[in-house]
């Protein structure tokens, strides 16, 4: 293999910003690595080169283990976004600067210089300064630069992304060419999914540090295993369907599929993927139903045009159908308590000229070929030290988990040794059966510390722990800035609760709230209210009408995920209100939304969300830590 990552990690801050990825590229391989901004993956790439250090992990280039050897040692070239010339040296001398510095002859330079300069198709422009070039010019320079001392590895950061259209795909063919007749390794990062189709022979997928993902383009894109990557490469409809036998079912629509869904039992539940392209667009059902002969894909409904738009070679459509009983749509995204499922389809410009469509008008929609992910499910950290609310939390923290099918990791805490064994032993035989997977682990760290490690070996749904009024609440603040998860505080003994009190602000991070305590209720087959307090201050009537469309939201969503719901529109002081209506309606469980964080990142509970958690500290109390950045 020319590179080996093996468990690289990197922190800033005391976050990863790289988390324990490890990879394998064979000789002459080029691979793509790509993810959003902030993924990690430029940080991966600068590892490589020797530009960032590595706080956990090794690399090994044509086996030889580089983690410690200096950038120069490494035998790596580097083409960065920003080209990176030295303004004041010609063309020439960028390419021979790195010849110079390792003290090549100037004959060899120069014969390597001309040789470099007509690969890249800049012969001739030798003796031209970095400002007499195009865009395109300066960074085919770059790449002559970097092939200058024959690396081993090439490394790309994004090289093609300051480049219009046309001339970063007349380079992505310049690229691929050069690279396969140097028959060198190549690794790229991009954030264009366009150009790692059209380049690797693997590519990689990140997100939030860790590496999802590899495989062929085609394969990722037909056969993704996650939903993140089903719905990063390209566009998706994903929607959650059940696996029966011979296939999978969409609510009363079934799909044959052609391979066995591997551990994906008979009755789980799944989602199913299927692209834009795979959509058939016909005037009836019956039409449908003969539609490239595939009589066996039953329509999906009836739907209406919602947007059209020329693209060129093919045409985009947006197509609106009515809810699925049953289903939950994932992708595209459906506006906050709405109950349609959105479908988008792309077809030929041939089909769009034979069968013109245009917004408003009806037609039926079915599809060709579908793939299926399993599920993810919820997965719970359930904390327990022996103390008294700990045995709480394993006792209604695992028949929430059974009765959500959620993977469950106890993390044992607080005792050493022998002691901390015969705990976690004692504890897993409380948990029982049933649980869907059960992983225990043990600690001699702090709570906020073994979890802010284990959350950086996989993510969390939900974290449980034990809460008692008198410790005050500063474990929970230390969870919620911990990762994305949210927290689950339970302070006594009870049973599974029955009935919700879901304490929202109309906004942004209240559509959170709802969202995940609608996934988990649902689960323990319990009722659902959502209050809004108005404020006290500011035009009355605006924020009724913003509460109350809010509130007709939140009981869709709700009812859409079978969780039967009502809703409260109070006004006057906050926990006065929330008081009031939880002494009133026979509460068993309260969700409020985590307080967003500070400047500096820290979530405080001591104003209002603390008050409220006082008042239910019987019950337990769900902290929904919200992803909206702002109202």
């Amino acid at each position: 293999m020319s590179i080996v990552l093996e468990n690289l990690t990197k922190r800033y801050d005391g976050h990863p910003v790289v988390n324990n990825v490890s990879l394998e590229i064979a000789d002459g391989e080029f691979f793509v690595m790509l993810g959003s901004s902030g993924s990690g993956k430029t940080t991966v790439l600068n590892m490589i080169a020797g530009l960032a250090s590595i706080d956990y992990g090794r690399i090994l280039l044509h086996g030889r283990d580089v983690t410690t050897v200096p950038p120069q040692g490494r035998r790596v070239g580097f083409v960065f976004q920003n080209y990176a010339l030295f303004q004041h040296m010609s063309v020439a001398d960028n390419i021979e600067f790195g010849l110079s510095i390792r003290k090549v002859s100037a004959i060899e330079r120069r014969r390597r210089r001309d040789e470099l300069l007509e690969l890249v198709g800049l012969a001739g422009l030798g003796n031209r300064m970095p400002r007499q070039l195009s865009g395109g010019q300066q960074q085919r320079v770059a790449l002559a630069r970097a092939l200058a001392h024959r690396p081993e590895v090439l490394l790309l950061d994004e090289p093609l992304g300051a480049l219009d259209a046309k001339i970063r795909t007349e380079l992505r063919r310049t690229l691929r060419t050069i690279q396969r007749e140097l028959g060198i390794t190549a690794i790229l990062v991009t954030h264009d999914q366009e150009e790692a189709f059209e380049l690797a022979d693997r590519l990689g997928v990140m997100n939030f540090g860790r590496l999802l993902e590899v495989g062929a383009p085609d394969d990722l894109y037909r056969h993704p295993q996650t939903e993140f990557v089903a719905t990063f490469l390209g566009t998706a409809n994903l929607l959650v369907g059940r696996r029966v036998a011979d296939g999978v079912e969409v609510g009363p629509h079934h799909f044959p599929l052609p391979a066995v869904l591997g551990a994906i039992s008979e009755t789980e539940r799944v989602q199913v993927l299927f692209r834009p392209e795979d959509v058939t667009l016909t005037n009836s059902a019956q039409e449908l139903a003969l539609a490239d002969g595939a009589s066996s894909f039953p329509a999906l409904g009836q739907g209406e045009v919602e947007l059209a738009v020329f693209a060129g070679s093919f045409e985009r459509l947006r197509l609106r159908l009515p809810p699925i009983q049953g289903v939950r749509p994932i992708a595209p995204p459906v506006a906050f308590g709405e109950d349609a499922v959105l479908v988008e389809a792309t077809r030929p410009q041939q089909q769009a000229e034979q069968f013109p469509l245009r917004p408003g008008q009806k037609v039926w929609v079915g599809v060709r070929r579908v793939h299926a992910l399993a599920h993810p499910g919820l997965s719970f950290l359930m904390l327990t030290d022996g103390s008294p609310a700990t045995q709480a939390t394993l006792a209604l923290g695992g028949q929430m988990a059974r009765l959500a099918h959620a993977r469950t990791t106890l993390l044992g805490y607080g005792l050493k040794g022998e002691a901390l064994q015969r705990h976690l032993q004692s504890a897993k035989e409380q948990l029982g059966s049933g649980l869907a997977a059960l992983d225990m682990r043990a600690t001699l760290d702090a709570p906020a510390t073994a979890v802010a490690r284990e959350t950086e070996r996989q993510p969390y749904d939900l974290v449980l722990t034990g809460y008692q009024p008198q410790d005050g609440l500063e474990l929970a603040e230390a969870l919620l800035q911990i990762g994305e998860h949210h927290v689950l505080l339970i302070s006594k003994p009870q049973p599974t609760p029955t009935r919700a009190l879901i304490c929202v602000s109309a906004g942004a991070p209240g559509k959170d709230d709802v969202l995940f305590a609608g996934r988990l209720v649902r689960h323990l087959g319990a009722q659902a209210t959502v209050l809004t307090v108005l404020p006290e201050t500011g035009d009355q009537a605006l924020w009724q009408e913003r509460a109350e469309r809010f509130l007709a939201g939140s009981i869709n969503t709700l009812e859409l995920l079978g969780v039967p719901a009502q809703s409260r529109l109070r006004a006057g002081p906050v926990a006065a209100q929330v008081q009031e209506e939880w002494s009133s309606g026979a509460y068993d469980l309260l969700v409020v939304g985590s307080p967003l964080p500070d400047r500096e990142g820290h979530i405080a509970l001591d104003g209002v969300v603390g008050q409220l958690i006082k008042i239910a500290q019987d019950c337990p109390v769900l902290i929904v830590r919200s992803n909206a950045k702002e109202l």
